[in-house]
């Protein structure tokens, strides 16, 4: 699955320093956040970013050049680290939220269970289905046309480059076979995106000993790999 995601050269031509590390980890025994994920949060709570870090500023930029408004739709490292102490979602969603504050890193998770086809990372036509809920009910939004979007081929899985994740393949307790997308730009170096994909594998095998990963570079052109 990994060896076919790809990156639109629209996207690639807004910022060609970005690059994402995809993960594909199959066999995970997923379960509700416990004593483990309570510290590594408290410990990436101590750790963290900030707000003004230019790791989270160059996703600010990012959100600009596609013409988003980065204080009203956040990124998701943005977001994440104004929001301490980070919440409890379940083990694995704690794992990569943990790692995302640390490095000033947005990181997506998909439950490939319910994935169809190969992610790619494009500029929106504006007609893609994306599902959310609204009011505590399902319901069907569309992105703006020019987006920066994740989606795989029956929508659109993450707006806004990675601002918001649709219903449909969200990491639950029953995720079993997940994809995680590490996202860098600069300054972020290449290195430091491979370490933090290192350290996102060691906490999942702490969930689940032998677990399986595996791991692909995609960048955009001109990025460094």
């Amino acid at each position: 699955m990994i060896e076919d995601i790809w990156i639109d050269p629209a996207v690639a031509e807004l910022r060609p320093d970005f690059a994402v590390l995809a993960m594909g980890v199959y066999g995970l025994r997923n379960g509700p956040a416990d004593d483990r994920s309570r510290v590594w949060l408290a410990e990436a709570a101590e750790k963290a970013v900030t707000a003004g870090d230019p790791k989270v500023e160059a996703w600010r930029e990012a959100y600009r050049a596609f013409g988003a408004k980065p204080q009203r739709t956040r990124p998701s490292v943005d977001a994440l680290v104004r929001r301490m102490p980070l919440p409890e979602i379940n083990l694995v969603v704690d794992a990569y939220n943990a790692i995302s504050v640390r490095h000033g890193l947005p990181i997506g998770g998909e439950d490939l269970a319910h994935y169809e086809g190969t992610a790619r990372l494009v500029r929106a036509a504006g007609d893609e289905p994306f599902d959310v809920v609204e009011k505590g009910e399902p319901a069907i939004d569309h992105p703006e046309i020019g987006e920066v979007v994740w989606r795989d081929d029956r929508g659109v899985t993450c707006r806004r480059w990675n601002w918001r994740q649709c219903v449909r393949t969200r990491i639950t307790e029953e995720t079993v076979d997940a994809l995680f997308l590490l996202e860098r730009l600069a300054p972020m170096s290449v290195e430091e995106l491979r370490a933090a994909g290192d350290e996102l594998a060691a906490l999942l095998e702490e969930i689940t000993p032998g677990v399986r990963v595996e791991s692909r570079l995609v960048a955009a052109a001109g990025s460094p790999t």
